[in-house]
């Protein structure tokens, strides 16, 4: 593996799972293939179990871990080819990332959209210029699109729990917000469970449908209470609007907040989400602090899916 920014990054998604819940069961196995290897995580804007659960993962490979928060600590980029760069910016980066490159064995980057212009965001131009520039093994630590660690962690996780003998039923369901928040987790979730082997179910209300290259072989549906019946497990996320009106708020409609009422009709559905949340906003107190909250568990597991693709890349640059 070379890069890890998608699930078409990965050539068996079944192969990739296992591999992570091995190292869940024996972290430090493959200690050496770090040795003197550098990971460098490069934030443009805020993580918590991102950062937290990438550096654990490298250094339980045995590699070194340098982690950089742009906004804060360097430099204005500037992307734009050409640019004549007399105002904000202060270094572009074909240069940054260049440079990061020669210090780093393996680089990371997050860097979340603006929600102003569906075409400059979906384009990933930030992204595939790191990747260009930097010319190092890379892993997505999010982008405009997609969370490729989150998503994997989250396939882990449905296995962990997954009901023996049949295929689960997966709901990804639309929850309120506050703000208009990215597509990328929904995005990146359904992308994954399309490949994996459930029934797959996305739930939202109208004017929220996701853009479609991510949602093939999907069922979509406005009804949530349709949605969740005989559902195994239920992830809650919100998110801002696609097409036509990008990045907007039509509705923060309470009723979509999951509650143990939402379950009745469920397989006693297991509910998930990515974290940070919004309580009694996006998801109910009594959910997540519930028996039937696979919160921290789904954390938990960030590490070992960072660590099952970080050894991946390691392996291939032995």
């Amino acid at each position: 593996m070379k890069q890890f920014t998608s699930v078409h990054d990965v050539e068996d998604l079944n192969a990739l799972v296992q591999e992570a819940l091995e190292l869940k069961k024996n972290p430090y196995a493959f200690e050496h293939l770090g040795k003197r290897k550098t990971l460098g995580l490069i934030f443009l804007n805020p993580s918590l179990r991102t950062r937290l659960s990438t550096q654990k993962a490298a250094q339980s490979l045995g590699m070194n871990v340098m982690v950089m928060n742009m906004g804060q600590e360097g430099w204005a980029l500037e992307t734009q080819d050409g640019a004549i760069m007399n105002g904000t910016t202060v270094e572009h980066i074909k240069d940054a990332a260049a440079v990061m490159g020669q210090y780093c064995d393996v680089l990371g980057m997050r860097s979340f959209p603006k929600l102003q212009n569906v075409e400059e965001d979906y384009s990933e131009e930030i992204l595939k210029k790191f990747i260009q520039y930097a010319n190092v093994p890379f892993v997505s630590l999010e982008s405009a699109t997609r969370h490729p660690l989150q998503s994997l962690a989250d396939l882990v996780t449905i296995t962990e729990h997954a009901p023996q003998g049949r295929r689960p039923k997966v709901v990804l369901t639309w929850g309120p917000h506050v703000k208009a928040l990215p597509q990328a987790v929904p995005n990146s979730f359904a992308e994954w469970m399309c490949a994996a082997d459930v029934d797959f179910v996305i739930t939202h209300p109208e004017g929220y449908e996701l853009d479609p290259q991510f949602t093939q072989g999907a069922t979509i549906t406005h009804n949530q209470q349709e949605a969740l019946e005989d559902a195994d497990f239920i992830y809650v996320k919100n998110w801002s609007t696609f097409q036509p009106n990008y990045g907007e708020v039509l509705t923060q409609d309470a009723s979509w907040m999951l509650t143990n009422q939402h379950l009745a009709n469920t397989n006693n559905a297991k509910v998930m989400h990515c974290l940070p949340v919004r309580r009694n906003v996006e998801l109910s107190d009594e959910i997540l602090d519930g028996p039937n909250s696979l919160v921290v568990n789904e954390a938990a597991n960030r590490e070992f899916a960072a660590q099952a693709v970080l050894k991946r890349l390691l392996e291939g640059i032995q």
